[in-house]
């Protein structure tokens, strides 16, 4: 091998980032917005009421009427779920269940699920308001794992592979900048190429322990599916469900238990045991595995928060009400899958670490655009030449530089295209929820294609503008279209649907900066190539 080892590490790290950039950009402008996704719930759905509006009780209460209503009806169900109001993404009391499969159904299917929002005084099913059909929030977060318009099996797959080839470059980028950390003090604005480098490294370094943990445990997310010989090397051979059911302690799907069992006892003097050791307000579900076995049991989840390897929860026997091992059947690699997933996906955290959680996904999308653009600013000059010989660019570089206007200054407006529709659609339309989807990639692939026919520069500027206004004029058409603006919203209290209008203002400014800047750079080049500056040139040229 005629080069170093740093040099290959070099070309390693610069190809395993351009091949799969753009997808990995999707990847994380999706799974960041993936981090709130139950407030962008909260704000495409504006028909449900405001934070405060329903009305409060206390968990035994609440806890105490769901369990009268699932005993009058969810009888013979595989599992029941208590939902208590004022969580994060519910504020309603709401009970579910997973009904018996049809007798009918094929081996291994599960029953039909079922949830309902329960009138927290009474106790009776509550009305469901006539919310519009939408994506939401979780739509998005699933489209990081698991793209869009592609197949499950091959999404996850493609994902992976990008995930693990993101894993590669930037251990590869460790390995090449060996003055890494001291270039992190280092920024030369207004230096071309050496700029973007700067800001490559800089942005890099800052969250460089949170991009380690964030590639590493998407792996593991679907680690069966990636490494499947384990699974086919056991007993679990050709019955992979059954693998998942025993893994994730799920009831069998054939049935609700064993057998009758003696009465389910009262719930509610469990959540007050939960609340005297954990606190008041802490209580956020309680389920019932198999209510109808003799062996069932209860778990009173926390509010997430308390741990990072999942809640921390408590144990009953449902028949007796005495306490159990809460984690009797995790062994320590299941702990460690929690663990893992658990930080990828900021379970545990809360207001202020998941804002911190945004901020570096946010710097990861920062850090894959900085390398996409610092590759064709190191190529800029032979371009140049080109040019000025009357030769078309280069086909591959003319691509590369279409593909990163087109995804880091368009995919933005597609994401805001996604909520403009979600404003714009009618909330009766049969397939709204689709077309919600089908807006994003449709505004998308036009901006793909929009570089191919503007010079760069103009083709930055004009993407970037209609990023600011995509963005800055949302709360405005919020405001035009429902009555859950700012104005309602902030004198509410209401944080989460106010919170999500401000921050959109603030992602509108950012692309404005953005946009001014690269206009200001335009405006220099064009001053460059003009008559008069380039006199003096031709004459010092002419001189010598």
């Amino acid at each position: 091998m005629k080069e170093g080892f740093r040099q290959c590490m070099a070309w390693l790290h610069t190809w395993t980032g351009l091949v799969v950039g753009w997808v990995l950009f999707f990847v994380f402008v999706t799974g960041t917005a993936g981090y709130f996704a139950y407030e962008i719930d909260r704000w495409m759905r504006p028909e449900l009421p405001l934070a405060g509006d329903t009305a409060q009780v206390a968990p035994e209460q609440a806890v105490a009427l769901a369990q009268a209503y699932l005993q009058a009806n969810a009888q013979g169900a595989q599992d029941w779920s208590v939902q208590l109001p004022g969580q994060r993404g519910s504020n309603n009391l709401s009970v579910s269940w997973r009904q018996p499969p049809a007798a009918d159904a094929k081996p291994g299917a599960r029953g039909r699920f079922v949830r309902k929002a329960l009138d927290p005084v009474t106790g009776e099913a509550a009305a469901e308001p006539a919310v519009r059909k939408t994506g939401g929030g979780h739509l998005l977060y699933r489209m990081h794992y698991m793209l869009h318009y592609v197949p499950y099996d091959v999404t996850i797959r493609l994902v992976g592979v990008c995930t693990m080839l993101m894993f590669m470059a930037i251990l590869t980028g460790v390995v090449t900048h060996k003055k890494i950390f001291v270039d992190f003090f280092t920024f030369r604005p207004g230096k071309g190429q050496r700029s973007w480098l700067d800001a490559h490294n800089l942005i890099s370094v800052t969250a460089l322990p949170f991009f380690v943990m964030i590639t590493y445990s998407g792996l593991v997310f679907f680690l069966f599916q990636y490494m499947p010989a384990g699974i086919q090397a056991s007993h679990y051979a050709g019955n992979t469900q059954a693998f998942y059911d025993d893994l994730l302690q799920r009831p069998a799907p054939g049935g609700a238990g064993d057998g009758p069992g003696a009465p389910i006892t009262a719930l509610a003097p469990l959540v007050a045991q939960a609340e005297a050791q954990w606190g008041a307000g802490q209580v956020a579900r309680v389920g019932v595995q198999q209510p109808q076995a003799a062996d069932a049991d209860v778990l009173v989840v926390r509010v997430a928060g308390g741990r990072i390897a999942g809640s921390e929860r408590l144990r009953f026997d449902a028949h007796t009400g005495a306490p159990l091992d809460p984690r009797a059947d995790d062994g320590a690699a299941r702990e460690t899958q929690d663990v893992m997933l658990a930080l990828h996906e900021g379970r545990f955290a809360g207001p202020v670490l998941r804002w911190l959680y945004f901020a570096s996904g946010l710097l990861g999308c920062a850090m894959i655009a900085t390398g996409l653009v610092l590759w064709t600013a190191k190529r800029r000059a032979k371009q140049d030449k080109r040019a000025k010989a009357g030769e078309k660019p280069e086909f591959g570089f003319r691509l590369v530089e279409c593909l990163n206007i087109g995804t880091i200054a368009g995919l933005p407006v597609a994401v805001a295209a996604y909520f403009w529709a979600n404003r714009l659609i009618p909330a009766d339309f049969a397939s709204r929820r689709d077309w919600e989807v089908h807006a994003m990639f449709i505004t998308w692939g036009l901006l793909l294609l929009y570089p191919a026919f503007r010079t760069p520069l103009r083709a930055w500027v004009e993407s970037l503008w209609l990023a600011a206004a995509a963005f800055a004029l949302l709360p405005v058409l919020n405001a035009l279209t429902t009555d859950r603006h700012l104005g309602v919203s902030l004198p509410a209290g209401d944080w989460v649907l106010a919170g999500f209008d401000l921050t959109l203002l603030a992602l509108g400014a950012c692309f404005a900066v953005a946009a001014h800047r690269v206009r200001r750079k335009a405006r220099a080049a064009a001053a460059m190539r003009s008559p008069a500056a380039q006199a003096p040139l031709m004459a010092a040229n002419a001189a010598g």
